[in-house]
């Protein structure tokens, strides 16, 4: 049965609004067919002098216009660039195309994505995302806004004053460990226009989900309580210890009768703000959580439960990250009424790889799961992947003994708005019947997003594919190869984060060299916002191997007392972050003034935009205080390569290391710098960073790989 509809007279379409916001007019000129089907489809056609576009939900239809536009009108809808000019004549399809998946779930977003990336997106923001998410294949996202409403409602019904409930929430930047069980207070107190501002905006985001046939995954309750819940309340609760040096908040023991009694209020409140969901997100025990005194399989069951109670039909979602779930929590939960998130799957699957750190011979057991990608921490900006590799272990995941179980894929990334390559391609898996090459598909990903190839730039692509995006297989560095420059100073400065576990596994010159090739060709690709994007990460990846390689030269001057050597190489290695700087003034995705600038505009107040303004600062600084920072681990975690960044933080951090080494050489007194004090201090200025564009991109690439090359 097909259901036709001209687009015009359905203004409620989901799909109506997405091509106009592509694009004034494009409405008008696709055929979009909405067709039962057994299986998620979308087929393109051509009829009249307009595609065809047909599937049998609106996601499986915006899935089929995106296909269109790549490989077809050559046109890629990506980040920061979701509008397109079409072209007049919307090209033909020569003969019907059709794509099907039995990967009916297609998850997006990890807790740490709302705030890495999210922490103070707007409406205008969110909607952009949402149209990704559609044109992706994207179905069920995890939607975590507004939840400190949800939690504020709780606690006050629980007898907790507003001054108590904003001692457990923490601020803007740093919801997402509070959501996870990890923290709590740490970023907040948060004013009350924060919580109906984020209220309102999750409504907006739920129903726009919902108006595509999305179903949002909410966070359900997995026994979170205040860490003063047994003093405070009376209940019986387990203390999961500490994480990176915050108290966690405590876990509500599933023995105790209120456990019922809260989540009850804990779903009541969150239907009552946003609906109830067919899927709920619990993580009980995250990330090294202490389970001791804990009856696993009660508290999984009382998880279960209370879900249950809320909607019968509801799926219980779960990160698979370490250790958990535990096996003895998830054991007794019903077939179907669990879907696993494979969090890592590229680098630690949990899937039945004997050779993964975290192989779990039995897989996921009877539970529903599904092949996810991590590749970001922290948000750090940085070329990176597994590219043939994630091709070939999801083909080898569905041909396996636990392919029965497997029903689709997770875009699972920390922070996103990054290597936008990795993603399309994860996308795009489950829409293709069987194994691909990866040269074949990017020739047609890069003709799809530029428009057009010329051969400079299919050779640099081709090496960085062979390179830097092909991290080992066995490795379980976490992201990017960290840039040096954002490392606090050292002698020995290797990896940014404390558990980056990175390794060489490219030589620095082939990013060097395809950078270059890029830049070459550059010039025929001048005004393609997807190109210069390109182009300035290229680069900027070019200029921090550069900054690797001097490094050691700075070092080995030093410990040779040559302090002519030292003085020529610590300069040039000061410049190079400068030179970074330049290049990513040129693009606005690349710049902090982006970052702090939408955290102030969420501020009713100037008080209110000083608080997110640090929440905004310290999460990509210091991270946490004192303690979580030097002895919790967490400084320079969140670091960004950003114009105004490298030039205030991470320079001014590497200058003043300098200039206490070349004071030695002179012989005098070591002295001892501090470098969180350093760092707090930033993050307690409030000087304006420009947010939008200042330069050529392209010519101040052409000038930062003449520097380089030097």
């Amino acid at each position: 049965m097909v259901m036709l509809w001209a687009i015009g007279a359905h203004a409620a379409s989901p799909v109506k609004g997405l091509l106009e916001r592509i694009d004034k007019g494009a409405s008008q000129r696709f055929v979009i067919e909405l067709k039962q089907g057994d299986r998620d489809f979308f087929e393109l056609d051509y009829r009249a002098g307009k595609p065809v576009v047909r599937g049998n939900n609106y996601v499986s239809i915006a899935t089929g216009i995106h296909w269109y536009l790549k490989y077809y009108a050559g046109i890629h809808l990506c980040w920061g660039h979701m509008h397109a000019r079409l072209p007049q004549q919307l090209p033909a399809v020569p003969k019907p195309e059709r794509h099907e998946t039995d990967m009916r779930l297609r998850f997006d977003f990890n807790y740490c994505t709302h705030s890495y990336t999210m922490a103070f997106w707007d409406w205008a923001r969110w909607e952009e995302e949402i149209d990704w998410m559609a044109l992706h294949g994207v179905n069920m996202p995890l939607c975590a806004t507004g939840m400190g409403s949800v939690w504020r409602n709780v606690l006050l019904r629980l007898g907790y004053t507003r001054d108590e409930v904003n001692d457990f929430v923490a601020g803007p930047a740093f919801q997402s460990w509070w959501l996870m069980n990890n923290l709590e207070g740490w970023g907040g107190p948060n004013p009350d226009s924060w919580y109906t501002r984020q209220e309102e905006l999750q409504r907006r985001i739920v129903r726009r989900m919902r108006e595509w046939g999305i179903e949002p995954v909410l966070p359900g309750y997995s026994g979170m309580l205040p860490a003063n819940a047994k003093e405070r309340l009376g209940v019986d609760v387990a203390d999961p210890g500490r994480w990176c040096g915050y108290r966690r908040p405590a876990f509500l023991q599933p023995q105790d009768p209120n456990f019922q009694r809260i989540a009850r209020i804990y779903y009541q409140e969150l239907t009552r703000l946003y609906g109830k969901a067919r899927y709920y997100s619990m993580d009980p025990f995250h990330e090294g959580g202490n389970t001791k005194g804990v009856d696993l399989a009660a508290a999984g069951k009382a998880v279960w439960q209370a879900m249950k109670a809320v909607n019968p039909k509801a799926t219980w979602v779960a990160q698979a990250w370490q250790a958990c779930p535990h096996n003895g929590m998830i054991a007794e939960i019903p077939e179907g009424d669990m879907v696993v998130l494979d969090l890592y799957s590229e680098s630690c699957p949990q899937w039945g790889d004997s050779a993964s750190i975290w192989y779990r011979p039995q897989g996921f057991g009877k539970h529903h799961w599904l092949y996810c990608m991590l590749l970001n921490f922290g948000g750090n900006v940085g070329l990176h992947g597994k590219m043939r590799h994630v091709i070939d272990e999801f083909y080898k995941a569905r041909e396996s003994s636990f392919g029965r179980s497997l029903k689709g894929i997770g875009l699972t990334m920390e922070g996103t708005e990054n290597n936008p390559v990795m993603y399309e391609l994860l996308t795009e898996l489950p829409w293709r019947a069987g194994r691909f090459d990866k040269d074949e598909w990017l020739r047609g990903y890069l003709r799809a997003r530029y428009g057009k190839l010329t051969p400079g730039v299919e050779k640099a692509w081709m090496l960085l594919s062979n390179t830097i995006y092909a991290c080992p297989d066995g490795s379980t560095q976490q992201g990017t190869h960290e840039s040096v420059f954002c490392a606090r100073p050292s002698l020995n400065a290797y990896q940014v984060s404390s558990w980056s576990c990175m390794a060489d596994y490219y030589q620095p010159m082939d990013i060097i060299r395809a950078a270059n090739d890029i830049v070459a060709d550059a010039d025929a690709y001048r005004g393609n916002a997807d190109f210069e994007y390109d182009l300035v990460d290229i680069v900027r990846q070019a200029v921090a191997e550069k900054g690797r390689l001097v490094y050691p030269v700075v070092v080995a001057a030093y410990k040779a007392a040559d302090k002519e050597l030292f003085a020529s190489a610590s300069a040039r290695f000061l410049n190079l972050i400068l030179l970074q700087d330049r290049l990513l003034a040129t693009h606005s995705n690349f710049k902090v003034g982006r970052w702090i600038g939408n955290a102030r505009r969420m501020g009713a107040t100037a008080a209110e935009s000083d608080l997110y303004e640090w929440n905004a600062r310290v999460q990509v600084a210091t991270w946490g205080n004192r303690h979580a920072a030097e002895q919790g681990g967490l400084h320079d975690y969140a670091h960004k390569e950003w114009n105004g960044m490298l030039r205030d933080y991470y320079y001014i951090r590497w200058k003043a290391y300098f200039d206490e080494l070349a004071g030695r050489l002179e012989g005098k007194t070591a002295k001892h710098i501090d470098f969180y004090a350093m760092e707090e201090a930033w993050t307690l200025q409030h000087n304006v960073y420009a947010e939008q564009p200042e330069g050529d991109p392209i010519e101040v690439a052409k000038q930062a790989m003449r520097e380089i090359c030097k």
